[in-house]
């Protein structure tokens, strides 16, 4: 491809998913705009790249002229925009379908070569009012630029994820673990370095032998699939915690959920309870990682390297002291 400037804009730059494509645009020669609502909160990310590489950008995200300024000179933009639960301010609507229809029309104006969009696997089909948003927002956002590649990730896993950390937290305070609904809800957990390749594949790689990523929908999904049971027998593998698990009907489930959903952090909300009804699983005849040229990496390769620090002694408990 080649590139209108070496500029990209990535929205949600400082987040678990957009940290790890800044990097990679950075290692790419690119100098990143990273937009955002306070830029202090980016400056971490200026060692990644050379002197001036790492742009933290101020963008007040329901201004369309300051959404347009952050987009300007861009050839490449990448938003991870996006959030698990509502607040007062942070509506889902906002940020999953207005914000982003914003960008995608200013990508239209400045005449943007790759716009990529992370929404999330099983949109289509779940109920939740989250699924919701993310299907209306991909929706809108299609109509605004049709040329936009929507990436849906299954939960994304690797150091400082807030998934398997967070389960691995609670198993050590807590001697009993819910199986909402029963465990049976299925996932097909994504290593987060492959997330962020797929971004890049689809921003950099050019068209050609049939390859074209614009306007079409990705579906991303590590090599394994595992039912809610499962990921915590992974958690007790991995931590040393094994814990009772207790069966919990949704409707249980969503009343637990309520008290918890007003916790500055939720733990769990009811619309979270919903969403776990709908597997989390990559559809038949959707393209995937594979098609982007990506072999997905399995959960045991990458899990081991943070879970096991929470394992009593940390990780080198089981060794025999010399």
């Amino acid at each position: 491809m080649s590139a209108k400037r070496k500029i990209a804009t990535v929205f949600g730059g400082t987040g678990f998913l957009g940290r790890h494509i800044v990097k990679r645009l950075v290692a790419e020669g690119y100098t990143v705009k990273v937009a955002t609502r306070v830029p202090e909160r980016a400056y971490f990310l200026k060692p990644c790249g050379s002197v001036g590489q790492v742009v933290p950008f101020l963008c007040r995200y329901s201004d369309p002229a300051s959404v347009r300024e952050a987009i300007e000179g861009a050839s490449i933009v990448v938003n991870c925009l996006g959030i698990l639960y509502e607040r007062r301010r942070r509506r889902f609507h906002d940020l999953h379908n207005q914000i982003p229809v914003l960008m995608a029309e200013a990508c239209m104006r400045e005449g943007v070569v790759r716009f990529i969009h992370i929404s999330a696997l099983g949109v289509d089909q779940a109920r939740s009012r989250y699924a919701a948003s993310k299907r209306e927002g991909e929706r809108a956002i299609q109509a605004a630029c049709p040329w936009v590649t929507i990436m849906r990730p299954s939960v994304i896993f690797g150091p400082e994820d807030n998934f398997f950390n967070m389960f691995a937290r609670l198993a050590q305070i807590f001697p009993l673990l819910p199986l909402i609904g029963g465990g049976k809800t299925k996932f097909q957990p994504v290593y987060v370095g492959d997330v962020a390749q797929a971004v890049l594949v689809a921003a950099l790689r050019p068209v050609a032998g049939g390859f074209d990523p614009r306007g079409q929908i990705y579906e991303l999904g590590g090599p394994e699939v595992v039912t809610f049971r499962q990921i915590y027998e992974l958690l007790a593998k991995y931590t040393g915690h094994k814990r009772i698990l207790v069966p919990l009907p949704f409707s249980v489930a969503k009343i637990d959920a309520f008290f918890l959903s007003l916790l500055p952090r939720p733990l769990l909300t009811p619309d979270q309870v919903e969403s776990l009804k709908t597997d989390n699983v990559v559809g038949s005849g959707n393209l995937t990682l594979s098609d982007l040229g990506i072999s997905p990496t399995g959960m045991s390769l990458i899990l081991p390297s943070y879970l096991e620090t929470y394992r009593a002694g940390g990780r080198f408990a089981d060794k025999k002291t010399a």
